[in-house]
């Protein structure tokens, strides 16, 4: 039976709704993301560094390493429904206590915790939704609508970010740049409250757990599975070199995203004017989103014309040209363009593979290699910022970053991806 296409996944009475729900709380995710951006690293108080950006990424990233082997056996012991629901009001909680924090200007260890609360609750909410896909939609279709609900929560996420600094301008007609920030995270709260809502339009159980998940669900089980998880991938060779390419091009992406903060805040602009390099930085990441989208909607049509294993090369030395222009011309165009290009090729890379692994995977080993794949491309974005942050000035002006980038895209496709290891087999 083919797959329903584009329109008739968003018209599936089920889906529709996890989607709703999924994309809402992502949009939202984007304005929490963009608030604290702007109070981190585009106050006028705080002048941006490349390892204060740095570490701002490992602590967004952080539950998502190391709470990620547990989360599946938390969701196959509970109603994933109410795990969700529960998950979305205790962050729409915790944000109400980061405002509070962000209004009064603190940045420290009080903060950073609360922080983690709420990435780590966005972690079980994904996961929970996702675990429920293959129960909402059928199975013929489950690579498109899989597709369908990542690509489209990336681009959420952005649009929602984009509306966060729009937003912002705004609030700071009124407010000085606190209190402007604790009123977009404000905003955000009343978006996972509405996110809330949305999550009762599913029953119950009708993402599971089944039966047969919770008899099988132990608290050691989430290490067990991570180990079956590398083993199996230590005897697939292709799909093991293909969540490691996607893991390097994740991990080089993050380290542009250092360099565009660090030169749209200290270089680009004037260090007194914060406020227009995030609007500079907004681009970028509008460019990176429709970069995200096109690099999903092209994946089809390359795979089709040259099969996964060289769509995957073609797209990685695609991601390896794009930093060039940035090393060559520190100026915002080139930026914009790596931001497009890189993003695009990116998500390309992403989808492909994505659908490369569950087709070579069986039920049994598809969530354990795909905890794997989930801790090293999260391992890999953190390592890009912080290797980036070592080797860059605080202006973001490097033509070395930039270039080692390019020449590690260009040697995974040319080494790790080659040919004779990098294809079709059983």
């Amino acid at each position: 039976m083919p797959s329903l296409g584009f329109l008739e996944l968003l018209k599936h009475p089920r889906l529709s709704r996890l989607f709703a729900a999924r994309w809402l709380g992502q949009a939202t995710d984007g304005i929490f993301q963009s608030a604290l951006a702007s109070f981190v690293l585009f106050s006028p108080e705080r002048k941006a560094n490349a390892l204060g950006a740095a570490l701002a990424f490992a602590v967004v990233l952080l539950p998502y390493s190391l709470i990620g082997p547990f989360v599946g056996t938390i969701l196959d012991r509970v109603s994933r429904q109410r795990a969700v629901l529960i998950a979305n009001l205790a962050r729409a909680g915790s944000l109400l206590v980061i405002a509070l924090l962000i209004s009064q200007g603190h940045t420290g260890v009080e903060l950073t915790f609360v922080v983690l609360l709420a990435f780590g609750l966005n972690r079980l909410i994904l996961a929970a939704l996702s675990a429920g896909l293959p129960l909402i939609v059928e199975n013929h279709s489950l690579i498109s609508a899989n597709a369908m609900a990542v690509t489209g929560g990336s681009i959420f996420v952005v649009i929602g970010g984009g509306l966060g600094l729009g937003l912002r301008k705004i609030f700071d007609s009124f407010h000085n740049a606190n209190h402007s920030d604790a009123s977009m995270i404000l905003i955000a709260t009343i978006g996972y409250f509405l996110t809330s809502l949305l999550i009762l339009r599913i029953g119950k159980k009708e993402i599971g757990p089944l039966d047969h998940e919770k008899a099988s669900a132990s608290f050691t089980h989430g290490i067990n599975e991570m180990r079956e998880g590398f083993a199996f991938l230590a005897q697939h060779s292709d799909v093991a070199r293909g969540i490691c390419a996607t893991a390097i091009q994740r991990g080089g992406l993050n380290a542009l995203l250092i360099i565009a903060i660090l030169l749209e805040r200290n270089t680009f602009h004037s260090s007194s004017q914060p406020q227009a390099g995030l609007s500079g930085l907004a681009v970028a990441l509008t460019l990176a989103g429709f970069g995200l989208a096109l690099g999903a909607l092209i994946a089809p049509y390359g795979v089709e014309k040259y099969g996964r294993h060289r769509w995957i090369r073609i797209m990685m030395i695609g991601s390896a040209l794009s930093p060039l222009l940035v090393a060559l011309s520190e100026t915002p165009i080139p930026l914009f363009i790596a931001a497009f290009v890189t993003s695009l090729c990116g998500q390309s890379v992403k989808v492909t593979n994505d659908a490369l692994v569950q087709s070579k995977i069986d039920d049994y080993f598809r969530g354990r290699v795909f905890a794997v794949y989930d801790v090293l491309v999260n391992g890999a974005i953190v390592s890009g910022a912080v290797i980036a942050a070592l080797l860059l000035p605080a202006s973001g002006k490097s033509v070395l970053v930039p270039i080692l980038i390019s020449f590690v895209y260009f040697l995974t496709a040319a080494r790790l991806l080659r040919p004779e290891r990098f294809s079709f087999s059983l």
